[in-house]
């Protein structure tokens, strides 16, 4: 009983350096031949990538802190794609401040045709929902962006689909959403949680 309960201890102290293979939800996918000339996955390890919801796309939003990262993107011609971004931070205040960076993004990169708004929403400590939309004379037009970013710990998990949006509904988050919480639920393993 007593090795068990060192054990334990042990373990709890561990910090994982990382985001290992196969962690992700979208890397079996990822990893299957796909003879479509139409679609592609591309699989990064790279701290440095930029956030998958990136309003100003700005290469440098929300990288202060990041220890590791990965990013899985699908994309299918001609208009439709979809991304997984799991990225953990040096710790809770620095995940926090990405978070905050990309919420004052979507206020501040807006043009007449493309806007951004933001919305809250009940995942892990603290989470956003993005809506890029395109406008045409005031009105939703086809084309935009949604995305669940939910931060855990010091580790946020971003989940977005592109395609042909219309006008922005609550519907839209269903498969974000869904796979947030999945990646929520795993996410202390690898997290400061």
């Amino acid at each position: 009983m007593l090795k068990m309960m060192l054990i334990a201890s042990t373990m709890a102290g561990m910090t994982v350096t990382g985001v290992p293979q196969g962690f992700l939800l979208y890397e079996k996918a990822a990893a299957k031949k796909d003879a479509n000339p139409e679609t592609t996955w591309v699989v990064s390890r790279k701290t440095t990538a930029k956030l998958v919801v990136n309003p100003c796309d700005k290469a440098a939003l929300g990288r202060e802190g990041r220890t590791a990262a990965k990013t899985i993107v699908y994309t299918a011609v001609p208009d439709y794609s979809k991304s997984e971004q799991v990225i953990l931070y040096t710790d809770e205040a620095a995940a926090g401040r990405a978070l905050a960076a990309v919420k004052a993004a979507t206020v501040r990169c807006r043009t007449g045709g493309y806007r951004f708004a933001t919305s809250t929403a009940a995942l892990g400590d603290q989470a956003i929902k993005v809506i890029g939309q395109a406008y045409s004379g005031g009105k939703p037009a086809v084309g935009g962006e949604r995305a669940v970013i939910a931060r855990r710990a010091n580790a946020l998990v971003i989940y977005t689909e592109a395609g042909e949006w219309g006008k922005p509904a609550t519907s839209d988050f269903a498969r974000q959403t869904r796979d947030a919480k999945t990646m929520l639920a795993k996410i202390c393993r690898i997290a400061a949680c």
